[in-house]
């Protein structure tokens, strides 16, 4: 048994089927995006195991095709087992095992990119400083505690807990964040105080005026979710455990513009639905935003971004000037120019956090190294051969 899953594992037929299946999702995703968007499109078909239908439902759903982890992750398995199975370990075949372990880190390399690398955006306007970024695609509850006046005290709730969760409890809470309803997209109308039609989900702040409209999840490039929650706000005692009376329910959502405020035991609280932030050691302050375009039109012909760069830490502070193709790598990240506000306003920056950014460098590098090798070798065998022929 031992030995067929091995024959199996390190087969021909197996790397033959997964490229194959390989083709037909990247096929099938090509499609895709045409009616659901590059993001969701990576979800369903390249960032899971399987792609599953019915695709939007929480309840049972049946696996239709292998999805991206698992062809690619069988594809580097099959890799490995076959180079050690049946290549020989002499130095002849050095170009082909540096073929094979650029071929490997390149497809780890990209699993890792996958799994870990993290996208986000800085907004910044001119003379502004922001130590954090945002993650426009995925959504956060902050609960903060902004009684002392030096300082906020930020407790984040992340979008995916808020869906999946009905109680949230948290050291730094004094109370329970119970998720009465949650809406991945909504578009919220100020309810009619004739008691016709849709009426309030929520009974304390702005929401006790608002109703809200589920709507089907956006899935276009330029379309955004507005994502809505009802919670309630329940008392704890820290010491016992036990609930108090309820502070009320409160809508918080994306559409809302300014946070809701309440207070509880001496302290002033406020909540407020925003993109995900991901904060810093140090910050970043736009210092003059150009934007050049062709002469006569309104086509973009250069635009680029002097910002100041500070870190305390580091004892670092140094102006950078941040366009197309040159970016600005620091602590791990690199911000990029990736847009600018219509009325030229305000600079976008996109901030990449990405662990394996080398591994494509160091693959294409070893790859070459060991083609280069392979055919010098053949070459060189070639031309011996071809002059012991000749004399």
């Amino acid at each position: 048994m031992l030995y067929k899953i091995v024959d199996l594992i390190t087969s021909l037929k197996l790397t033959i089927a997964c490229l194959a299946a390989a083709m037909v999702l990247v096929l099938a995703g090509t499609f895709a995006q045409v009616h659901f968007g590059i993001h969701l499109v990576q979800q369903r078909y390249f960032q899971s195991l399987f792609v599953w239908w019915p695709p939007d439902a929480r309840g049972f759903q049946i696996p239709i095709f292998p999805g991206g982890y698992l062809v690619g992750g069988l594809l580097l398995i099959n890799l490995i087992a076959a180079h050690v199975r049946r290549f020989q370990w002499t130095w002849r075949k050095l170009g082909i095992h540096l073929t094979h372990a650029g071929l490997i880190i390149m497809l780890a390399g990209g699993l890792f990119t996958d799994l870990f690398a993290v996208e986000s955006h800085m907004r910044l306007t001119n003379g502004e400083a922001k130590n954090y970024s945002e993650d426009t695609r995925h959504d956060e509850l902050a609960v903060i505690d902004t009684t002392n006046p030096e300082f906020d005290q930020v407790t984040a709730i992340p979008e995916k807990l808020l869906w999946s969760t009905r109680v949230v409890e948290h050291p730094s809470l004094p109370f329970q964040v119970v998720v009465r309803s949650f809406f991945s997209n909504s578009r919220l109308e100020m309810a009619n105080e004739s008691g016709n039609g849709p009426q309030p989900i929520a009974n304390r702040g702005v929401g006790a005026q608002v109703s809200v409209q589920p709507l089907a999840r956006a899935t276009a490039p330029d379309e955004q979710n507005v994502v809505t929650a009802v919670i309630e706000i329940v008392p704890v005692d820290l010491a016992s455990g036990a609930t108090h009376e309820s502070l009320g329910t409160w809508l918080v959502s994306d559409a809302l513009g300014a946070p809701q405020t309440f207070s509880w035991m001496n302290q002033t609280w406020q909540l407020v639905m925003r993109p995900a932030r991901y904060y810093k050691p140090y910050s970043i302050t736009l210092q003059k935003f150009t934007h050049e375009r062709y002469a006569g039109t309104e086509i973009p012909r250069n635009f680029a971004s002097t910002v100041t760069l500070i870190d305390p830490d580091r004892s670092t502070s140094r102006d950078v000037l941040v366009y197309m193709n040159h970016p600005l790598r620091y602590g791990g990240e690199t911000f990029y120019q990736a847009g600018f506000q219509k009325d030229d306003s305000a600079t976008i920056l996109q901030v990449v956090h990405n662990p394996s950014f080398l591994a494509p460098y160091v693959a294409c590098v070893i790859v070459a190294a060991g083609l280069l090798i392979q055919f010098s070798y053949h070459l060189v065998g070639f031309a011996r051969r071809r002059r012991t022929a000749i004399a």
